[in-house]
């Protein structure tokens, strides 16, 4: 009798046991993860668009110059980046006349073939005297001299410190009227007002 009453509790026991483990494998997590495709995982860590808004926004001001001779034809470009404490000037041009050449910022956003007259004088908003080598000079505009080889190419790079593409600065290159920028047919000799000697201009771009 006491045989039957201990196979009866041991078989109960083990009853009980097995239905408590099912209940757990049934029982799944709300938020478990489990099974889902790369997609719907990665979807919870995309960056917020607000967040890419604002790291598009913080980039630094960019743009390019599209540079033409007296014949309307494309001669190359400028590329012009602001940078942390300066404004880098990027050029690469071909179809030039070989040798020195100057080149400068003018206060006219006009272009007007065959003598881009229409560009003005160099952009010079503190009213300095002209030439990187003048003592009371430069003239925001002024860039140093192209140097232009054999093939009638030039590739140069160039670091502005008074000059900006910031709106609403005085040394703007986006001031009212615009800017443009010149090549010169003649080396630029850092001193002669107003235009340092450099000659016809050969080649202009509006900053747009």
């Amino acid at each position: 009798m006491k045989k039957w009453i201990w196979l009866t509790m041991i078989l109960t026991c083990a009853f009980v046991f097995a239905a408590c483990t099912d209940g757990k494998d049934d029982a799944a997590p709300a938020n478990d993860t489990e099974g889902a495709t790369d997609g719907e995982v990665n979807e919870g860590t995309n960056t917020d668009p607000a967040d890419v808004d604002l790291v598009e926004d913080d980039k630094l001001p960019f743009l390019t110059v599209n540079l033409t001779d007296r014949d309307g034809k494309s001669v190359g470009t400028a590329e012009l980046t602001e940078e942390e404490d300066a404004l880098r000037v990027m050029v690469d041009a071909k179809n030039l006349p070989e040798g020195t050449h100057g080149f400068h910022f003018h206060e006219k956003g006009v272009c007007e073939a065959p003598d881009f007259e229409s560009a003005g004088g160099h952009f010079n908003p503190t009213g300095a005297s002209h030439g990187l080598d003048h003592e009371e000079g430069p003239h925001a505009g002024d860039l140093p001299n192209l140097e232009v080889g054999p093939d009638g190419t030039v590739k140069e790079e160039f670091f502005v410190e008074n000059l900006t593409l910031l709106a609403g600065e005085e040394n703007s290159l986006y001031h009212e009227g615009g800017t443009s920028l010149v090549i010169h047919a003649e080396a630029d000799d850092g001193k002669t007002q107003s235009s340092g000697n450099s000659g016809d201009r050969i080649a202009c771009g509006v900053v747009e």
